[in-house]
């Protein structure tokens, strides 16, 4: 009864309505605000991809014109990266860093609320290039010169929206940094801390060192444009490789950026569903901050093909398949997790076993492309399409559903309906591969990415991929009832709501107080 009484006189001291979520400081519902976000930019960046499947189901031209379809790919992953899992993970963060640590709420509460505000914003600006003369940006989402340069009126919203979304990534860094160095509950070392806390602690530092960097890139991008520069304009003595150099030294910490938060999820989910303490704690650590130091110096494994000197290429080759080393060290501990531990198959559990396995192919393929006299051949094929995708989306956006499925209980106080979450892992996980694992095969066979239409012995499998892309994509319509249904009501939660779950967030009531820990837990 107490425990109730306490949570009433917290719910008595925030806003309601418009101004309890445009000025809350409270890292729950700022939490809140970046998920809704992440899952409403993810329709948005799925509409786009459906557009230009729609366009492969066939060769020829049939529905929307070359530019637009350029247009098309390039928003998609402009929107996918920046604004679907990134702000995804950055919710999690919100929501779980001060849950896990026992702290109060995060370290700066009104940053926070306005490195969240910057977004809805900063997209609203990059969605706008649809309307205006000359299109949106049709350059790939790596934005090479000169290409980009030729993007219309759209070309200084591009460059402003991307400093936008950067602006509120550093901010976000910041805090999420304060937070754990300054806020953990006495007791809770450094090696005491869940790895979600860890993961994220490391992909804070990969993003105040490398959003700056595009941020540098993009800006030389506007003086070469509209103030005569000459950085990456051969004519003037520039090099257009150079924006190459620099937009990968910001673009592969960036994929870990993207990756290493999901890892964090999947090593709270598999020891809950294992019913046993991850498989070698520290080694999970040292491998996170090895991949975190590696991906400094692998960035030109993406330029292969640009003419480098013969040092530079085996330099580059054998620093990308070191990563491999820690990377596989954390399949292992997973794995190793899991082995003659006490199983169950819930709806998390299920969507962290096909993260793993998925996974694992896309790190295969990578390795692939990491061998330089091959990937002279893989290239700018639809076989680096495959690669990333079964990264991304088994990856991040799988991690992502997970931790949706695994904390939802915590977040609402209501259990969701498992039958209809196994539903949609089945659904998703099928449609997945049916999307994506053609993309090899057609890659290998020499399919170039980014075009819209194609020779016609690719028409079989572009036929398998488009219908499997918008399986996927109507399969999330069941995820949204799944968690609106959630949110509405349902089975009640215990604190505990996993009987496997470990950790300071499960000793709280489900839902939890406005302010998680007032007075701080101790940690044994």
């Amino acid at each position: 009864m107490s425990a109730v009484a306490h949570d009433d006189a917290h719910h008595e001291q925030h806003p309601y309505w418009i101004k309890r979520w445009l000025f809350t400081t409270n890292h729950k519902d700022i939490g809140t605000l970046y998920l809704w976000l992440s899952l409403l930019m993810f329709f948005i960046g799925g509409i786009m991809a459906l557009i230009v499947r729609t366009e492969l189901f066939q060769p020829g031209l049939q529905f929307v014109d070359p530019q637009f379809f350029l247009s098309m790919t390039t928003m998609h992953a402009l929107v996918m990266i920046f604004g679907v899992i990134m702000p995804g993970f950055v919710g999690l963060a919100n929501w779980l860093i001060p849950m896990m640590i026992g702290a109060p709420d995060m370290a700066l509460p009104r940053m926070n609320n306005w490195s969240f505000w910057i977004l809805p914003f900063a997209f609203a600006m990059l969605l706008s290039t649809l309307f205006m003369d000359g299109g949106a940006p049709a350059a790939g989402w790596t934005m090479y010169a000169p290409l980009v340069l030729q993007t219309g009126a759209a070309f200084p919203f591009l460059v402003f929206s991307i400093h936008f979304m950067g602006l509120s990534s550093i901010l976000g860094a910041i805090n999420i940094i304060a937070t754990i160095l300054n806020m953990r509950a006495p007791g809770m070392t450094l090696m005491k801390m869940p790895l979600f806390v860890w993961t994220w602690l490391i992909t804070a530092y990969l993003l105040i060192a490398v959003m700056p960097v595009l941020a540098g890139a993009v800006t030389m991008l506007l003086t070469d444009k509209y103030f005569g520069t000459s950085f990456f304009n051969a004519a003037g003595g520039g090099d257009p490789v150079l924006f190459q150099h620099v937009f990968w030294f910001f673009g592969h910490p960036e994929v870990y950026i993207l990756i290493l938060p999901s890892f964090g999820v999947i090593s709270s989910i598999v020891p809950t569903f294992a019913r046993k303490p991850l498989f070698g704690y520290a080694s999970m650590v040292y491998a996170t901050a090895s991949i975190a130091f590696l991906s400094f110096i692998v960035w030109s494994h993406h330029m292969f093909t640009v003419g480098m000197p013969l040092a530079g290429l085996l330099f580059f080759m054998f620093a990308t398949m070191l990563i491999a080393v820690p990377t596989g060290v954390k399949v292992f501990n997973w794995v190793a997790t899991m082995w003659r531990g006490s199983l169950t198959f819930e709806t998390p559990m299920l969507f962290a076993i096909a993260f793993i396995v998925l996974f694992t192919i896309g790190g295969f393929s990578g390795l692939m492309l990491a061998i330089v006299p091959a990937d002279f051949q893989y290239q700018d094929t639809y076989f680096v399409v495959a690669h990333f995708h079964y990264v991304l989306v088994p990856g991040s956006i799988f991690a992502l559903m997970a931790a949706v499925y695994y904390w939802l209980p915590k977040w609402t106080g209501h259990m969701y309906n498992e039958r209809l979450g196994k539903w949609h892992f089945w659904l998703t996980t099928i449609f997945v591969n049916l999307t994506f694992f053609p993309m090899h095969f057609v890659g290998l066979a020499g399919m170039p990415r980014r075009i819209p239409d194609y020779a016609l012995q690719f028409t079989e499998y572009n036929m398998i991929e488009t219908i499997g892309a918008f399986g996927f994509g109507l399969s999330q319509l069941l995820f949204v009832y799944i968690v609106v249904q959630t949110i509405r009501g349902g089975e009640k939660a215990t604190a505990q709501v996993w009987d496997g779950a470990r950790g300071l967030e499960w000793t709280l009531p489900s839902p939890p107080p406005y302010h998680s820990f007032t007075t701080a837990p101790e940690v044994k």
